[in-house]
This record gives C-alpha cells, sequence and structure tokens, in this order.
C-alpha cells in the first residue's frame, strides 16, 4: 500500500457519520469539536476571541509543565483502521512538534469514566511521529482489529485542525433486531458506493450519508445530459441481503430531479476488481421498473420485484441527469454473513445456546467465516465428531430436564426459549405423564449419571416417555452414544433456526 491509499476508505470520524470529540484534557483556545468537522479548515486573519486568535481547529494552551495533551474521539463508524491524517491546517507556529494515536474497542454506549477507567485497554497504533505545520500528516496503521474509539495525543501542546480516520466498517449485526429490516446501503454497516458516470456537482459518496442532507452540494448531481442515454450510480451493500424497500429522497433538489429512476441489482459472491462491476457478463435483475420523480421529495417503494432474492450490489439509473440526496436500499442481510460479523462474546454466547460443549463452541468460533448456511451445518458436523464423552456431558448439563418446566424458568434460562419450544408436546400434558416424566428422569439420572436427552421437536409428553422408559434398558455406552447422536439433533435445529 502506497501511504496515501488509505485516503480512499471513508473517515470513520467525521461528525458527517457521526463521529464525536468525548473530551479533551484542553481546549483553552480553539475547541476539540473542530477535530472531526467535514469542511475544509478555514484561516480569518481579523478574527479573534476573548481568549486569543480564533482557530479552526483543536488547540491547546502553551503547557509549562512536563506532559501532553489529549483528545478522545468516539467514531462514527465502528471498523478497522488503515490510516490517519493529523491535519495541521494553518497552524504554523503553533502545531505540535510530535502526535502519537491509541484506539480502543469498548462495546455499547461508553461513558468518559469508563473510557478513562485503568481497565479500559487503549492499544497503540501510531508511535510518536513528528508532524509538519500547515500540513497533511499521513499515516498508515497496520492494525486489523476493530476499534470504536480513539485517543490522539500530541507533544507537547498546540494545534490540529482535523483528525480524518480513514478505514472500513466493521458492523456487528447482531444488535439488530432480527425481525426487522435493517439500512444496507449504510455507511455505517460498511456500504460504499462504488462508481458512477458522472458526479460534476457533487461527490457520489454523498448519497449514503446517515444524516440528512442540510442544501444541494450534500448530494450527488451530474452535469446536465446532451447526449443521449442516462446516469447512472452502483453501490455495493454492506452485506448481501434481501430487499424490502427502497427510499429515493430529492431533497433540496427543485428545478434539477432526475425525471425518473430504476434501480437494478446482482449478487457477486467472489472478490472482482473495481471496474468489473460494469461488466456486461453481470447478471443485473431489475428490482424496481423505471418511476417518475418528484422536487424536493422522499420517495418510498415498498413492491419490489425479486422480494427473496439475495443481492449484494445496486446499480440506481436516473433519466437523464440530476441530483439525488440520499439513496437508502432496506432489507434484511444474510443470517450466514451475520453470524460471521457478529463480536467475539456475541458469538459465543449465540453459538453455546446451540451447544453447551465449550470444545464445539470455540472449534466454531474459530471456523468463522462460514460460506453458506451448509458450511455452517456441515462445520458443526465435523467439530461434533471430534467431541469425546466429556464435552458431551458438558453439553447435556445445559439441557433442562425433559417435563421440568421449573427448570426452563431459571436455571437454564439462556436456552429457556429453545428448549420450551422443542418441548411444547410436554407444556400440555396430561398431569399424570409430566409426574411420570420427573419421577423417570430422576431414574435415568442415577443410572447414567446424566440427564435424559432426546430431540423433543414434534414430540408428545406420552411419546417422549416412552422413549425414556425404552431407553432405561440400556447399557451406559450405549446411551451414551445415542444421547449424543440427539444432541447432535439438537444443535442441527437450533442452527437452522438461527440461520
Amino acid at each position: 500500500m502506497k501511504y496515501d491509499d488509505f485516503t480512499q476508505y471513508p473517515d470513520l470520524a467525521s461528525e458527517k457519520v457521526g463521529g464525536i470529540a468525548l473530551i479533551a484534557n484542553d481546549e483553552f483556545f480553539a475547541e476539540k469539536e473542530n477535530l472531526l468537522k467535514a469542511a475544509e479548515p478555514v484561516f480569518i486573519a481579523d478574527k479573534y476571541t476573548d481568549r486569543g486568535k480564533w482557530m479552526d481547529g483543536w488547540e491547546s494552551r502553551r503547557s509549562r509543565e512536563p506532559g501532553y495533551d489529549w483528545c478522545i474521539v468516539q467514531l462514527g463508524i465502528p471498523g478497522i483502521i488503515h490510516g490517519v491524517d493529523i491535519w495541521t491546517a494553518h497552524f504554523t507556529g503553533n502545531y505540535p512538534e510530535h502526535a502519537s494515536l491509541e484506539a480502543c474497542y469498548v462495546e455499547g454506549n461508553p461513558d468518559i469514566d469508563t473510557l478513562l477507567a485503568m481497565d479500559t485497554h487503549w492499544e497503540p497504533i501510531l508511535g510518536k511521529e513528528t508532524l509538519q505545520g500547515g500540513s497533511h500528516n499521513l499515516f498508515a496503521i497496520a492494525s486489523s482489529a476493530r476499534w470504536t474509539h480513539v485517543r490522539l495525543n500530541i507533544f507537547p501542546d498546540g494545534g490540529v485542525a482535523r483528525l480524518k480516520v480513514y478505514g472500513e466498517a466493521a458492523p456487528d449485526f447482531s444488535h439488530c433486531p432480527r425481525e426487522e429490516p435493517i439500512e444496507l446501503s449504510s455507511i455505517r454497516y460498511g456500504g460504499q458506493v462504488l462508481l458512477c458516470n458522472d458526479m460534476f456537482f457533487s461527490p457520489k459518496e454523498n448519497l449514503i450519508l446517515p444524516t440528512k442532507a442540510a442544501h444541494m452540494g450534500e448530494g450527488w448531481e451530474t452535469r446536465r445530459r446532451r447526449a443521449p442515454g442516462h446516469d447512472w450510480v452502483i453501490l455495493q451493500l454492506a452485506t448481501p441481503g434481501t430487499l424490502t424497500s427502497i427510499e429515493v429522497d430529492t431533497a433540496h433538489f427543485k428545478g434539477n430531479f432526475p425525471d425518473a429512476c430504476s434501480i437494478d441489482a446482482c449478487l457477486i459472491e467472489d472478490e472482482i476488481p473495481l471496474h468489473f462491476v460494469t461488466s456486461r457478463s453481470l447478471n443485473w435483475t431489475e428490482v424496481l421498473a423505471p418511476q417518475k420523480l418528484q422536487a424536493d421529495h422522499v420517495h418510498t417503494f415498498e413492491d419490489l420485484q425479486a422480494p427473496h432474492q439475495t443481492f449484494s450490489h445496486i446499480r440506481l439509473n436516473i433519466y437523464p441527469d440530476g441530483g439525488i440526496s440520499r439513496l437508502r436500499i432496506w432489507g434484511y442481510p444474510d443470517h450466514v454473513e451475520r453470524l460471521n460479523q457478529m463480536s467475539p462474546t456475541t458469538l459465543h454466547e449465540t453459538l453455546v445456546r446451540c451447544c453447551g460443549s465449550s470444545k464445539w463452541v470455540n472449534a466454531m468460533a474459530a471456523a468463522v467465516p462460514f460460506i453458506d448456511k451448509a458450511d455452517v451445518l456441515s462445520s458443526a458436523e465435523r467439530i461434533a465428531d471430534t467431541l469425546n464423552e466429556e464435552d458431551w456431558l458438558e453439553a447435556f448439563d445445559h439441557h433442562p430436564q425433559i417435563g421440568d418446566l421449573d427448570s426452563l424458568r431459571t436455571r437454564f434460562a439462556d436456552t429457556a426459549a429453545l428448549a420450551s419450544q422443542e418441548q411444547a408436546g410436554s407444556l400440555n400434558a396430561h398431569e399424570d405423564t409430566l409426574m411420570a416424566l420427573a419421577q423417570q428422569n430422576k431414574v435415568y439420572l442415577q443410572k447414567f449419571g446424566f440427564i435424559f436427552i432426546v430431540c423433543a421437536t414434534g414430540k408428545t409428553a406420552d411419546e417422549m416417555l416412552a422413549l425414556l422408559q425404552e431407553r432405561l434398558s440400556n447399557d451406559r455406552d450405549t446411551e451414551l452414544r445415542i444421547a449424543s447422536g440427539e444432541q447432535r439433533k439438537i444443535t442441527q435445529l437450533r442452527l437452522e433456526h438461527l440461520l
């Protein structure tokens, strides 16, 4: 990578994508919030405040004690950082001599006390580097980790106009409600605007910004077309998914909005060169036939073609030319990809609900990313082949006893929802049957040393009781083999439910 190749990535810290300058130890001359402005820094020669010269950046006072100044920024897009620009525009006699950068990953929305706590780990991702005044100071970052916050340290003091943090979004779809569509095109999740045929008046990247456009210049606008044809732009969704609705917003475009638009989509499963997305060999599917557009209006289209087909790329066609403020593609992410992009903690919690063996859970987590549903299910079986008696007993211990409804509500809260669905046949059973199940479970546990495991889906309480009584005649080795086979069935069913 050349030193400045990373500037092609989005700025994960920009105020336009929700970046926030949370706290600085000193901002005497100029506010920390200026660091994340999207606009280029300006210099006004005769502008002063009651504290001194007005500067468009973050500037601390002249330090008179040992130490350094710092500012903590919450990234608008958690992700993988490829490079930074510590831009000292207009800071010439007052820029810092050196700077360094640290990063941390904290789930949720941590407060400042949490970020400053001793047990919050800040990883150095850029060592102490020399800065130049009035310049772009570009530094590549060699890190593949996912970060949510960065801390800019300046030595010993001074001013920085802008901090640009270039990188890739690394979304965690596990926190998205399964029953609700998400904005698959959003830059916050990793959506990208790849190519367009024209962006004479304003850039294509504006199309997927999370905030409403403040004016016409914050959209995508082409020049006036004087030849046959139409203009277009191609997006890559954050993750492949099925589409539910599309929003085409022409906000602020009144005398220059397109007459109509249409939308095509395709699925590209392999990595390809960027220019290949315009190849005629790609199989584009029309998901939205040409639709008339209005000025300064949010158009929502829900009656889409191919509603159950999975797509990864979108092509917006505008006829013949004009400006679009925002394009939002809503849908459901592919659930295998959702599994691939879970945080380590969430992935562990999800997998342990399918099988309680630590060895199985750890091996499945190590197998990420999965290619498709078949890969998930086959990996689960392959890993199950490696489990020994201790592993199976650990998995059994995560199940409630069949017919023991009290344990469903208490000890086994993590798997209660799944197990209660699987044991639906016992929920409305006759009281005598439930009492017999409870009594026979005690006999089973005493004989074999582990609880009765059966894939209960679709079975009535009477059928489960009969199976339990039948299996009581087995020796322990035979019963352990049967029980582990039932655990395999349960694991597969729970994975299929998850996917």
